[in-house]
């Protein structure tokens, strides 16, 4: 079973016909213009591709299932609110071609396992409820109530709730996600890890902690009026699309950029507006003023460096930091200035890999700006150091006055687009307690206070036979996950595993002894209930609510809206044992935003609120000088550099997304802003390490990772050269997530630290 899991887990090791050009210096313009419609009109049907275009991330219509990237406030653009890969995505979504049990019948879990991630992506949408039996080879057919009584059957057979883990996907609703935490602790448990727990979940601890809360304190309209934003750790380019339209008016109005990044990544080189015909004749915008190429997870040695300058200059001029912020707003500068002090400046300069003439452009952006806003992504979350990556950066706007003002602030840029959404109505392995103490006066039931399992925990848990049922609501478990090997056995070991998808992943293909698939409408599909076609809402990474309602007829008969599958399960497996009423949610989701309205905080008259075109905001203390710490101040943090260090023939390597790429899903092979076409089985290596390695450009090799006495191994890679760091390299996930250690993560945080994983290269 272990083996032959591992197998379903990993992809196929065949390359394609690798090609390499220059890469480009500029981003988007006519280039994305023709990748978004060439990608558009060969999935999508001409009038369902008109329907989108006309109403994706428009007020009133629906919200791009991609990114979380806020709409602008004001207007919005009348040729398309959206980006190339928003359109990808929605192409992935409601794809034209169909499976059910025609092409399951086909089709064998084995054959499917030797497919490409692509090519299981790209084999159509999910059509029909279907179950492996034990022992089976095939998925079966099988009606929605038989469904939902499996799922009943197996978590009522359980010793105790907590052997069961319900996993989130960032791409539920507020109303799906709120429903969902309420039925898995109305069934008993706390065990709801989420895709934040892989992601941003060091933002969220780090700004807890410093800001007393875990989310940015930026608005979209205050990156407009920012005098310098740097960016760190972040490709918006391929991510965050539209993040550029914003840093272009950053530009225009004044605004300084730095981008601080171990590759040059060309959406911050310069960005040519798609959505602005004369940029497309004039060649576009440059954006970015500094580019800082910092070693892989050098940025805390960097940050430091810098405050040990502002330091310096404060001590001189006494002009530098906001004093008065400081004073009244502010708890632990003397504590953390004295520890600053201890540090050296060559040392920490040294170590974060950047020249001395890179670090004076920068120092001379920040000493001079007043209002700076800081954004970031997995590039610094996802270390073992991450939290105190974020802790260090807020110390150095603390010290500007950079938070709770008029262009400036914290900007962590979110992934899936309503991630943000699913933890704020709930769906959090360690929930505070005033939220429990609200669902038990709403509910007439006491949800478990204790902590349930995040990701990581829900993995070994697995693995340990600890916890025998897994049911995932949306996501691609398996390809999301780090050390995959152990994480394919974890899921193996299961007795039943669930996932409700729109689409086939390979979370699919590795499953318990037996498996569900549970179809859901797309976000562009119209949700159909007794009251009407329903609306529903997420909210974005700066914390505005919006409502979403699909355009679009459902591509089939058999699928079931996510409220409606969390309803059904919840409705057979708790029956008599709650006073919920959960079959009439599914009739009127209105019904559950008034729940919402009296459990979570910020909500109140959440019915009337949604209805307005450009959604709401929700509190945000952080936002308006409000810091609910524990001393009701600003926190200044001690944090250390990283201690670790790379033997002669160790590479720090991490997991980087293609252009064809959002997440887990491959929209296909190419990543052009890389100059990267047809494969995605590569290593960018820095040339110096490759003529140590006696390497050329694509040789193939093999790469090792050891944690612990355990070594893992990922095959067949061939080696790119490329502009980055030396004794740096970058492979894509998830094709290297084999090599990142589960035991290896964010300290507080539990984010796997899948960019920097130590590993050994050789040639084949």
């Amino acid at each position: 079973m272990s083996k032959t899991a591992q197998n379903k887990a990993l992809t196929p090791e065949a390359f394609e016909n690798l090609k390499v050009k220059t890469p480009p210096t500029n981003s988007a313009g006519f280039g994305g213009l023709k990748a978004a419609v060439t990608h558009a009109f060969k999935y999508i049907k001409p009038s369902h591709l008109l329907q989108i275009s006309q109403h994706i991330n428009q007020k009133g219509g629906f919200d791009c299932p991609g990114c979380a990237w806020p709409d602008p406030d004001d207007e919005r653009s009348s040729l398309g609110e959206y980006c190339e890969n928003g359109l990808k995505a929605m192409a992935e979504e409601m794809q034209n071609k169909l499976i059910g049990r025609d092409f399951f019948a086909t089709h064998s879990i084995d054959e499917l396992s030797g497919w490409s991630d692509f090519e299981i992506g790209k084999s159509g949408r999910l059509s029909e409820p279907m179950y492996m039996a034990e022992g089976a080879s095939h998925y079966i057919p099988i009606a929605w109530e038989d469904a939902f009584k499996k799922v009943a059957t197996h978590l009522n057979a359980l010793k105790n709730p907590d052997e069961a883990i319900f996993y989130t996907s960032g791409r539920t609703t507020n109303e799906a996600a709120f429903l969902y935490q309420l039925f898995v602790r109305a069934f008993g448990t706390s065990n709801l890890p989420d895709c934040s727990n892989m992601c941003h979940e060091a933002s969220g601890s780090a700004l807890s902690e410093t800001l007393g809360i875990g989310k940015g304190s930026v608005t979209l309209d205050d990156l407009y009026k920012a005098d310098l934003v740097m960016v760190i750790g972040q490709n918006p380019a391929t991510n965050h699309p539209r993040m550029l339209s914003a840093l272009e008016k950053t530009k225009k109005n004044g605004g300084k950029i730095v981008a601080i990044n171990p590759l040059p990544e060309a959406g911050l080189m310069k960005f040519t507006n798609p959505q602005k015909p004369l940029k497309l004749l004039s060649g576009g915008t440059k954006l970015c003023d500094v580019f800082v190429p910092i070693t892989i997870n050098g940025d805390v040695a960097f940050l430091k460096a810098l405050l040990l300058k502002l330091l310096e200059k404060e001590e001189q001029t006494g002009a530098v930091f906001d004093k008065t912020f400081i004073k009244e707003y502010t708890s632990g500068y003397e504590a953390f200035i004295a520890d600053l002090k201890t540090y050296d400046f060559e040392t920490c300069l040294k170590a974060s890999g950047v020249s001395k003439e890179v670090f004076e452009e920068v120092l001379e952006l920040v000493l001079n700006k007043e209002k700076i806003i800081i954004c970031w992504a997995m590039g610094l979350t996802q270390h073992e150091n991450a939290v105190d990556n974020i802790r260090e950066l807020v110390n150095l706007l603390l010290l500007k006055g950079s938070i709770g003002k008029e262009g400036a602030g914290t900007c962590p840029v979110r992934g899936h687009s309503n991630v943000q959404g699913d933890r704020t109505v709930g769906i959090w392995e360690a929930a505070p307690q005033a939220f429990l103490d609200k669902i038990e006066i709403k509910y007439g039931f006491k949800p478990s206070a204790k902590h349930g399992y995040s990701v990581i925990d829900a993995i070994k848990a697995m693995h340990e036979h600890k916890a025998k049922v897994f049911l995932g609501l949306g996501g691609n478990f398996i390809s999301a996950v780090p050390d995959t090997v152990y994480s394919a056995q974890a899921l193996a070991s299961c007795n039943l595993t669930v996932h409700v998808s729109t689409k086939l992943n390979r979370s699919h293909l590795v499953t318990g002894k037996e498996a569900l698939i549970l179809p859901c409408l797309g976000r562009a599909e119209k949700d159909y209930q007794k009251t009407g076609v329903q609306m529903q809402s997420v909210e974005n990474s700066m914390g505005v609510v919006s409502s979403t309602k699909g355009v679009l007829e459902p591509c089939s008969k058999h699928l079931l809206s996510e409220v409606a599958v969390v309803c059904g399960i919840a409705h057979a497996t708790l029956k008599d044992r709650t006073q919920i009423n959960w079959l009439l949610y599914k009739e009127d989701y209105g019904l559950v935003r008034s729940d919402i309205a009296e459990v979570v905080e910020g909500f109140t008259n959440y019915n009337d609120k949604i209805k307005q075109p450009g959604g709401f905001y929700l509190p945000n203390g952080a936002r308006n000088r409000e810091f609910n710490t524990k001393t009701g101040k600003a926190q200044f943090s001690i944090n250390m550099l990283p201690k670790w260090e790379l033997k002669p023939d160790e590479l720090i390597m991490m997991t980087i997304r293609s252009h064809d790429q959002f997440n887990t899903t491959i929209y296909g092979l190419d990543d052009r802003y890389r100059g990267i076409f047809n494969e995605r089985r590569v290593i960018f290596l820095n040339r110096d390490d490759m003529k140590l390695r006696s390497l050329q450009d694509q040789d193939v090799v093999n790469l090792k990772s050891e944690f612990q006495g355990v070594i893992r191994e990922a095959h067949q890679f061939k080696v790119v050269g490329y502009d980055i760091p030396k004794s740096c390299c970058a492979t894509y996930f998830p094709e290297a997530n084999v090599l990142v250690p589960l035991g290896s993560y964010a300290h507080t945080a539990k984010t796997p630290a899948s960019k920097s994983v130590k590993i050994t290269i050789e040639k084949v």
